[in-house]
């Protein structure tokens, strides 16, 4: 939609009236921090190895590939953030363009993406430190780094919110830090014929297992544009912040690939602590800076996810989406403590009976869906020129964000195993029978 239409033809709220006490500070370069932040996580420290796997040299075209596709998708989640702001995030875009019905099946799709990545990133936790040790003690070393690392954390929140928050704020800082060394370091030290060396050959089945992967390693933008209501001059700031967090994000993913599979050459695809293992080839000292770093910025994702993810489910319980029990706080804390335990038990449980790799294709395909269904609700709210909180964002290139958005994120599901679809569909099918059996139970009660 043209920027000109669309201010001749909306009906918008003040500003005033919704955001009043909130004070617009956060410029291009802060917010692309902020973006850039909650996508560089704990998955780019695991995700090198099993695209060497999958496509061996050529994985820093997957990076590329999804780079473009997710940066459609940002604009579309800042075009529906800018005209229904919600603390719903991106359901509460999709459940304002397409009614409850299909909200509700968008928030357990996040739901289910979340404590799948959950799952993986402690996987794959296990396994770094697990490689510490002797095979013999490999097992029991991985499973009891799950239990009382994700179990931990769990019952940290559980002592309230402020405790959970510190934790966060403690580990968040060093995301960066280890990779910028990798990087640095590695550059000098790369072996050009590494680079040639594929641990297979790339054939259909591994370009899908790749392109699902490097996905998983862009998702998370659309937390940080949640604060679009501080943001300065949001129709200009918010575009050029995406486009310099997914332009940085995916240079320095590509960047990350190239050094690992440079030093490693087709050991990478084998590797259970690649970039610790790539740093070793230069030196032992290196090594156990990535090691460290690898599994301190492991341990902060999970601190992150695990403070915020069970409050969705807290959310949908007190909203009468879920049972009650769940929506229930701690007498002295006042914590969502029962939602938080469940949501702990069972990442606990995918992890010790998943792979890194297996459970965040699953998060990966589940939220490709949330994502796709997001650029949809965008599109339908910017024709509808429905604007709650001002003037909206008006991206020019709506339309074709969206097509790419949508379409990318409907290969991306068609690139999973029959199985893994089949298990999306039923996700989707079992939310929308959950829902319509307790909106009638509702109205029967009334």
């Amino acid at each position: 939609m043209h920027a000109s239409r669309a201010r001749a033809t909306v009906t918008f709220v003040p500003e005033s009236h919704r955001d009043v006490g909130l004070v617009r500070a956060v410029g291009p370069w802060a917010l692309a921090a902020s973006i850039v932040s909650m996508i560089v996580g704990a998955g780019i420290f695991a995700v090198p190895a099993a695209l060497a796997a999958s496509v061996g040299p050529y994985a820093p075209l997957a990076f590329l590939a999804c780079g473009v596709a997710v940066g459609a998708v940002a604009i579309c989640f800042a075009e529906g953030g800018s005209r229904v702001p919600t603390s719903g995030g991106v359901y509460g875009v999709i459940e304002a363009a397409f009614g409850p019905l299909v909200g509700y099946i968008a928030g357990i799709l996040l739901g289910v993406g979340d404590v799948l990545a959950c799952g993986g990133v402690s996987a794959a936790l296990g396994d770094v430190l697990a490689s510490l040790f002797s095979p013999s003690v490999a097992v029991a070393v991985r499973a009891l780094v799950i239990i009382g690392v994700v179990g931990g954390i769990a019952l940290l929140n559980v002592g309230g919110v402020a405790r959970g928050a510190r934790l966060v704020s403690a580990t968040t800082s060093i995301k960066l830090v280890p990779l910028v060394i990798f990087i640095i370091a590695g550059l000098g030290a790369i072996r050009g014929s590494n680079l040639s060396q594929a641990a297979v050959h790339p054939d259909l089945q591994g370009l899908d297992r790749a392109l699902i992967l490097a996905t998983f390693a862009f998702i998370g933008m659309e937390a940080s544009l949640c604060a679009s209501g501080e943001v300065t001059q949001p129709n200009r700031t918010i575009p050029r912040a995406l486009a310099i967090a997914l332009v940085s994000t995916t240079i320095l993913y590509i960047a990350i690939q190239i050094v690992a599979q440079g030093l490693l050459g087709s050991s990478l695809a084998t590797s259970r602590a690649p970039l610790a293992d790539a740093m070793g080839q230069i030196h032992p000292a290196l090594r156990a800076l990535m090691l460290a770093g690898t599994t301190l910025s492991m341990f902060g994702w999970v601190s992150s996810d695990v403070l915020g993810s069970p409050r969705q489910i807290f959310a949908f319980a007190r909203d009468g989406m879920l049972p009650r029990v769940l929506g229930r706080v701690h007498p002295r804390s006042h914590a969502p403590h029962i939602a938080i335990l469940c949501y702990a038990a069972l990442a606990i449980l995918l992890a010790l009976t998943g792979s890194f790799a297996e459970l965040v294709v699953l998060s990966a395909l589940t939220t490709a869906a949330l994502y796709a269904v997001g650029c949809a609700a965008s599109w339908v709210l910017a024709r509808r020129d429905v604007a709650l909180a001002g003037a909206p964002l008006n991206f020019r290139f709506l339309g074709t964000a969206s097509v790419i958005g949508i379409g990318s994120m409907l290969v991306l599901i068609a690139l999973g195993s029959r199985q893994e679809i089949l298990g999306l569909i039923t996700t989707i099918g079992l939310s929308a029978l959950i829902y319509l059996v307790q909106t009638r139970t509702a109205l029967a009660r009334e």
